[in-house]
């Protein structure tokens, strides 16, 4: 039969089932596949925290969602158009975020007595009408594919392992995209096993065919290429880009990268990543606790090393002690907290930009450190590299602040050539007839680095407060003032390498949204969509979070009121009230998932039509 072709600009599509159901390997191929083809793409795998929680529970839902189209995708997408459900718990889990009308393509075998008790369906929603408002494909999966592969006399329960394939099979088909790329994938992922390798790609080819060829699929989309500027493109996770940020740092620094680290969720595929980088002079320590972790790096960083030590939440705790000894020690270190739902172990897999009090001041004594934060996958690469260049440049510790929705989801990236790259300023010691430790630059208060084992270089480091310029170790309470005062000093004057921020919107005016982090697309979104109507808006996001940039006291009094949403009880809220003596008016979510546009239009709308 001949089919439709409906033209879509975006789609939000969503594959949900058990965390064994293989939905988090779906979904990045899927996003992988849709980007390869010239659409842009915002994804947010959601995932439990326990490693196989009870198949078919409610909470143990594991999801993929997919935003795509031929614009910007800035966010995960706020409804689902597309919901591709293994069971009954995964429908009920995710319909209040369905799209009225929205399609859902479901596991006709997922909805047995069992599977819908463990739901908390009394009837099958399949069969009694409570999925009226969608449209509704139950498909047998299991029992398509025992026809499928009965020549290869597999297990049931590896026959069974086959749907999200037959389902990616179909969505590759629903959204007009190709097989090949998935195939070779199989192909390279299980080529030396024939059984799983063929049992899948028959499983795609099969979803395909089925939807191409079913009745009940009447039409398929059109998503178009989004206009971009020429270059090589990849799809790249925040971790992924984090660490080729830091890669790319200590090439153009001429330095070897060290990485310290002790594997903590969200934040592990930072050390997996960089670990394939060995041939490039990268060196991998997997400490046995975050604490070893952040202290080989401090002396990797005394012997000469770009130094890095990544971590999420709790592990941020314990890297607190060793911090500080960076601080008084004014060596260059990068620090990745890639944020994560706490206090304690929390939700160990949701997002949460809860640490940004902790990073400015959580630590004993006045140790201030530069902090800078991502404000999508993309600019976790920037965000790593500016800090290692402001960290070698200043001889301080700096923090970069990601959180799981940034690390894991996925965007198309421009891969830039290392020459477009800023260059660095290393302050190392040269002369060694006129070095003292802790003589400083004149302009950034950064003192010299001396290599261990340099000639006429030796000096002593440590955690005791030592003597302006010559190092000694001193308790005299004077000097301990000067140095505290100098190490603050040193951190503000770091203003002059961050760029000014930028008013989007109205110059001055009523209302200004400030935001950070990840909050980013949601905001942008929702603020263009609002201007585009008429309103009257401002709207800066914030990267550099410690220095703030030098004109934000500047823009902040040209507002009447100040929205700033994020993800916390209002820590952002707390610096800009305590540092500008600003009232403000936060936003705050802790669901564990992203903002979406329409979440923050809802509370915009509040605000411009006269509440508070």
């Amino acid at each position: 039969m001949d089919k439709q072709v409906v033209i879509t600009n975006d789609v939000t599509v969503r594959f949900a089932g058990d965390s064994g159901d293989g939905m988090q390997m779906t979904g990045t191929l899927f996003s992988k596949n849709s980007g390869s083809i010239g659409t842009d793409v915002n994804t947010f795998p959601d995932y439990p925290s326990e490693i196989r929680p009870p198949a078919d529970t409610l909470y143990g839902v594991s999801a993929y969602q997919v935003h795509f189209g031929s614009k910007k995708m800035n966010t995960m997408g706020d409804k689902i158009d597309v919901l591709f459900a293994m069971n009954a718990a995964s429908v009920k889990v995710n319909i209040p975020n369905l799209n009225k009308g929205a399609i859902i393509i479901c596991n006709e075998a997922g909805f047995g007595p069992k599977n819908l008790k463990l739901a908390q369906y009394e009837n099958n929603p399949l069969l009694n009408g409570e999925y009226s408002d969608y449209t509704v494909h139950a498909i047998n999966i299991p029992e398509i594919m025992k026809e499928e592969l009965k020549d290869l006399s597999l297990p049931l329960n590896q026959i069974e392992r086959t749907k999200n394939f037959f389902a990616l099979g179909i969505a590759y088909w629903l959204f007009n995209q190709p097989l090949e790329s998935t195939i070779d994938w199989l192909k390279n992922k299980f080529g030396k096993k024939i059984e799983i390798f063929e049992s899948n790609t028959r499983a795609l080819k099969a979803g395909y065919e089925f939807a191409k060829n079913d009745e009940s699929f009447p039409f398929y989309y059109n998503v178009p290429k989004i206009k971009q500027k020429p270059g090589i493109y990849r799809n790249i996770t925040g971790n992924e880009a984090a660490a080729l940020g830091l890669v790319a740092a200590a090439k153009k620094a001429d330095l070897s990268l060290y990485l310290g680290s002790y594997p903590i969720t969200p934040a592990t595929e930072i050390l997996h990543h960089l670990s394939g980088y060995k041939q490039y002079g990268v060196k991998i320590l997997q400490a046995e606790d975050e604490i070893a972790g952040i202290a080989s790096a401090i002396g990797a960083s005394f012997a000469g090393n770009l130094a890095v030590t990544t971590t999420s939440g709790p592990g941020l705790s314990l890297k607190v002690e060793s911090m500080g000894l960076a601080v008084i020690m004014e060596l260059p270190l990068v620090i990745v907290d890639v944020q994560r739902a706490g206090p304690s172990t929390g939700m160990p897999t949701k997002p949460e930009q809860s640490d940004l009090l902790m990073s400015m001041w959580g630590r004993h004594g006045e140790a201030p450190m530069p902090i800078i934060a991502a404000k999508s996958a993309n600019d976790c690469f920037y965000a790593s590299y500016e800090a290692a260049k402001i960290a070698l440049k200043y001889m301080t510790p700096v923090m970069v602040l990601s959180d799981g929705y940034l690390a894991q989801g996925t965007e198309p990236w421009l891969v830039p050539t290392l020459d477009s790259l800023p260059e660095f300023e290393l302050n190392i010691a040269k002369n060694p007839d006129e070095y003292k430790p802790y003589k400083r630059d004149p302009e950034t208060l950064s003192r010299e680095w001396a290599h261990p084992g340099t000639p006429g270089f030796e000096h002593q480091i440590g955690g005791l407060e030592k003597e302006n310029i010559t190092g000694i170790v001193t308790q005299d309470p004077k000097n301990h003032q000067l140095m505290t005062e100098l190490r603050a000093q040193k951190i503000d004057g770091i203003v002059r390498d961050v760029p000014n921020a930028v008013i989007e919107g109205e110059e001055s005016g009523d209302l200004l949204i400030l935001g950070w982090g990840s909050s980013y697309g949601a905001i942008k979104n929702t603020f263009d969509k609002l201007v585009e109507q008429g309103h009257k808006l401002s709207f800066v996001h914030l990267r550099w979070l410690n220095p703030f940039p030098a004109n934000l006291g500047e823009i902040l009094s040209k507002f009447k009121r100040i929205f700033i949403p994020e993800m916390n009880m209002g820590q952002l809220s707390t610096l800009i009230k305590t540092k500008y003596l600003r009232d403000v008016l936060g936003y705050h979510k802790m669901h564990g998932k992203p903002f979406t546009a329409l979440e923050i239009e809802i509370e915009l709308m509040k605000l411009l039509n006269g509440g508070n």
